[in-house]
């Protein structure tokens, strides 16, 4: 029996180092939000735009209510995907009530990437100042494929995306997946 998570032959190598990679990177990007949808969504065209401009293709794009259970539904169900190697959220990472994307996906994690909202947070203090404490950007492995979740503006999804995602994605989707390749 076949993982649906190995990525095809075509697309696994390796980098200049030696490290398993996934190339190109097919990305899913969902907008949490309850006033955004994918017509009205400036921090979900940033994903696209950042996945395209490095070489990725986003395979699938969704928006979706800041809701617990249909959040997790739907990272759940495309992290089972063949054709999505990575998910980035956009929104849903603040700090109100119904910012609930971090605990949603933090409970499907296998393994978490505690350096990513480390570091996204040291870029954000960077650019914005003090209130970079309150972002909850998280990231983990769900079903083998790296899940970051990312504030919903623009500049952050840019930050993100370009600064940390995108440069390590190929690698850590390979990663996740190494056991599988053949």
């Amino acid at each position: 029996m076949t993982d649906k998570r190995r990525p095809p032959a075509d697309r696994r190598g390796t980098d200049d180092d030696g490290h398993a990679v996934v190339d190109p990177l097919y990305v899913a990007v969902i907008t949490v939000s309850s006033s955004r949808d994918v017509d009205d969504d400036p921090g979900g065209d940033a994903a696209v735009d950042c996945v395209e401009a490095a070489g990725g293709r986003v395979t699938a794009r969704r928006a979706i209510s800041d809701d617990f259970a249909a959040i997790r539904g739907l990272v759940s169900r495309l992290a089972a995907r063949e054709d999505v190697d990575c998910i980035v959220t956009t929104g849903g990472t603040g700090m109100t009530m119904d910012d609930v994307t971090p605990t949603a996906c933090e409970g499907l994690f296998e393994r978490e990437i505690p350096g990513f909202g480390e570091l996204f947070r040291q870029l954000s203090y960077d650019e914005i100042g003090h209130r970079a404490m309150a972002s909850r950007a998280i990231a983990g492995i769900v079903a083998g494929v790296p899940v970051f979740c990312l504030p919903g503006s623009r500049a952050a999804v840019e930050t993100g995306l370009t600064e940390l995602v995108l440069p390590e994605a190929p690698h850590l989707a390979g990663l996740a997946t190494r056991h599988q390749f053949d």
